[in-house]
């Protein structure tokens, strides 16, 4: 597989936000997203084994695996590093962009599924495959990064046709005004979480944190 990088943080998005976190980021992305705030995980990264993947998670002792890109839905071998992950008893997310299937993602309670589905301002949300909401169940996230109004009213048109089953959660495009995100679904009494990414809070712009 190709890795862009591994290391050890917190969340800094969704539901899990806070928690110490083993991260793997995967090399390669279908996508261009025109506010992507990880443009070196399109080509950079060296290729590495399941086996040496594995011990370079355990040598940090945390529970939790965030398996992030890139796209890791695009390396052939990753149901492999997630049963081999799942086989460790770590907690593991997946954080997918939306535009590749889901269904031949592991169904079991020590995994999450986080899909990002990319609306207008974006310019990939015509991309996405809509048939993966109905596959998330309730331990899973949606999660829509919204930069403006038609971004929002966007993702709204998406939650009451789809109606998901899991949590939803709201994500300002960082640098964009959050208090006007909240008002928004405050006053819509949207059944969603309006979250902002407190990696970057913390660190800035910094990579590996």
């Amino acid at each position: 597989m190709k890795i862009c990088e591994i290391f050890h943080s917190i969340q800094g998005e969704g539901v899990d936000m806070g928690t110490p976190t083993v991260f793997i980021r995967t090399s390669g992305c279908p996508l261009r997203c025109k506010w992507c705030d990880t443009l070196y995980a399109f080509s950079e990264g060296e290729e590495m084994s399941i086996d040496e993947i594995i011990t370079k998670v355990e040598g940090y002792g945390v529970s939790r695996v965030c398996v992030t890109g890139g796209e890791p839905l695009l390396q052939k071998d990753i149901f492999a590093l997630l049963e081999r992950l799942l086989e460790k008893d770590h907690f593991v997310s997946v954080e997918t962009g939306g535009a590749l299937p889901v269904e031949e993602m592991p169904c079991i309670d020590n995994m999450r599924i986080v899909l990002d589905i990319k609306c207008p301002s974006s310019e990939m949300h015509e991309k996405m495959e809509f048939s993966n909401i109905e596959l998330l169940g309730p331990t899973d996230e949606l999660k829509f990064v919204i930069s403006d109004r038609k971004d929002y009213d966007y993702a709204k048109e998406i939650i009451s046709k789809y109606k998901p089953v899991c949590t939803i959660i709201m994500q300002p495009v960082w640098g964009s005004d959050l208090k006007q995100l909240v008002d928004w679904v405050i006053k819509d009494k949207l059944n969603a979480r309006v979250l902002p990414q407190l990696h970057k809070i913390i660190w800035g712009e910094k990579r590996g944190v």
